[in-house]
């Protein structure tokens, strides 16, 4: 039986992370963690303001996420982050190096089109241009799967579940 990975869905807002992370973890047996959770208030007031963030906004969020990352190896957990640029990514793998990405991908217009209609949520459709602007796709030498995100929630997560149980196994890392 293979170690449980920590998996992070990432992609820009609106692929749904927070909607698919849940399911994937509930798939995997595993804890979920929401992403934005980690952010403190001064990043939530700077977003909810139209104000995208800059690094070092990021910088201590991604160290939080990380640290639960960390803190769920070789037990298995899935945690939602945009995780946009490699850097961001290279400085999870840095905290918790037994991290595998689940990239959720799609078409700019569906994905505008679901943000449109989402509630509560702080991240206004504004900022989806400095998402895609800012979005560093999954490298080859990075341990992680993209997945599409056309289709029902439920199909989104058993593509990535599929995709996941594809990857080689990545404990010897």
């Amino acid at each position: 039986m293979r170690t449980p990975h920590v998996v992070v869905v990432m992609g820009v807002a609106g692929t749904g992370k927070t909607t698919i992370g849940p399911l994937l973890a509930a798939r995997l047996g595993v804890p979920y963690a929401e992403g934005d959770d980690f952010h403190p208030p001064a990043n939530i007031a700077k977003m909810s303001a139209g104000h995208p963030l800059d690094d070092t906004d990021r910088w201590p969020w991604l160290d939080a996420i990380g640290s639960w990352a960390h803190g769920r190896e070789g037990l298995g957990g899935v945690v939602s982050s945009s995780a946009l640029k490699r850097s961001y990514r290279d400085r999870l793998r840095a905290a918790a190096p037994g991290v595998v990405f689940v990239h959720l991908t799609g078409d700019r217009k569906l994905i505008e089109d679901r943000m449109t209609h989402r509630q509560g949520h702080f991240m206004p459709t504004a900022l989806l241009d400095s998402q895609f602007a800012a979005l560093e796709p999954l490298a080859a030498d990075e341990p992680g799967v993209a997945v599409d995100v056309t289709g029902t929630p439920e199909e989104i997560t058993a593509r990535a579940v599929r995709a996941l149980d594809a990857l080689p196994d990545l404990t010897s890392r």
